[in-house]
């Protein structure tokens, strides 16, 4: 059924288009969970009046507020896949993620409603009325609801989406909630012991907690998290491969939304070769990368030089004793500069975000202290960065 519904409803109307099976994709989950938690919130309503359960009514009110999120879905896809503009020349594909933290609060919201009223349950337990035919309807309804689960999570899966991931998750909640209703009618059929109202506040504070883990995993591209460590690994590995290319640093990597990455990045070569050549194998590279991994890349070439003996030596030296200091990720840019009493050894060095401040200060004096013991006249002069989340490669 999944299969189908993606293949008739996305892949035969998008093709090899990425932009147009995105938003084909939204779409498709946003009207079918639309439809459905409609239909399952009002027929729990009418389950919870027959059997006057308060989990079953607030359940209802759960379904029918997905109906909303899931319109949230539709709309937040159409956004995303709007061209870009003047105003907003890097597109507006952050849509997609604006709309996975809006469906998260809307899963806090209900998970603090439902504890409310099932509270109120606790304090003022009323009988529960069995009806087969209402227990057989749940039983159904939780089926649907984990079908609508898995639907939504092949689709996150085929196109990436953390917003379409939280809306999975949301749909296995409304799942659980489901089951959960059902265990406290058959307990309190069986054992006569009435477990609505603390079932009810159980199952409030799981949706409360998915929706605290959904907003870490959606608000996070928005605040600037660090990039996917593949994305990163998948860059650096495709510039080394190229002739020429001596190491990288200063990979920084900007997400704009899915499809619409930005990169920039500080390309090694040989100080000897001709700088035309040297030019045309960085816009080579850029147009590569977009080419191959679609995204948008600026590259700052960075001669080095491969020839000084006493470069190489005080390279090799701090390299190895800086790498010894926690907190310190790489080491680039080695450059002398001769003075009349004495020689400048610049360099950059990176850290990461965990007390920096400490880090830097080690790195200055067990700098100065291998520059001394190569030669007194040698003295450190360092260019402070701090880790954007990526490793750089030499």
């Amino acid at each position: 059924m999944n299969t189908w519904l993606i293949k008739y409803f996305v892949t035969a109307k998008s093709g090899d288009d990425k932009a147009r099976q995105r938003l084909l994709s939204g779409r498709l989950s946003g009207t079918v969970g639309i439809l459905l938690n409609i239909l399952l919130g009002l027929g729990k309503v009418f389950i919870g009046v027959v059997t006057g359960s308060i989990a079953v009514i607030a359940d209802a009110v759960h379904n029918l507020t997905d109906a909303v999120a899931f319109v949230i879905t539709f709309l937040g896809f159409s956004l995303a896949s709007r061209k870009s503009d003047a105003k907003h020349p890097f597109g507006h594909a952050r849509y997609e993620y604006m709309t996975g933290v809006i469906i998260s609060a809307i899963v806090i919201t209900i998970g603090v409603k439902m504890i409310s009223v099932a509270y109120e349950k606790v304090l003022d337990p009323t009988p529960l009325v069995w009806d087969y035919l209402a227990v057989v309807l749940l039983a159904v309804m939780a089926l649907i609801q984990i079908w609508l689960y898995r639907f939504n999570l092949s689709i996150s899966r085929s196109i990436n989406s953390a917003s379409l991931r939280a809306t999975s998750t949301e749909c296995r909640n409304d799942a659980i909630a489901t089951l959960a209703v059902l265990a406290a009618i058959i307990v309190d059929r069986f054992l006569a012991f009435n477990i609505d109202g603390y079932m009810g506040i159980a199952v409030g504070l799981f949706i409360m907690y998915s929706g605290i883990m959904l907003v870490k995993e959606t608000a996070g591209p928005l605040l600037g998290q660090s990039p996917d460590p593949e994305t990163v690994r998948e860059v650096g590995e495709l510039i080394l491969e190229q002739d020429g290319v001596c190491g990288i640093h200063d990979l920084i990597v900007h997400d704009y939304g899915p499809g619409h990455i930005f990169a920039s990045v500080h390309i090694e070569v040989d100080s000897r070769t001709d700088i035309f050549e040297s030019h045309a194998l960085v816009d080579d590279i850029e147009k590569l990368v977009q080419d191959q991994l679609n995204i948008m890349l600026v590259g700052h070439m960075d001669p080095l030089d491969t020839q000084n003996p006493r470069l190489t030596e005080i390279r090799e030296a701090l390299a190895r004793a800086l790498s010894r200091i926690e907190g310190v990720c790489d080491t680039h840019d080695f450059r002398m500069v001769d003075g009349p009493e004495h020689v400048n050894v610049i360099f950059d060095v990176v850290v990461s975000h965990d007390k920096p401040e400490r880090t830097f200060a080690q790195v200055e004096r067990a700098a100065q202290e291998v520059l001394s013991s190569i030669d007194p006249k040698y003295f450190a002069v360092i260019n402070r960065d701090l880790d954007f989340g990526t490793r750089e490669t030499g």
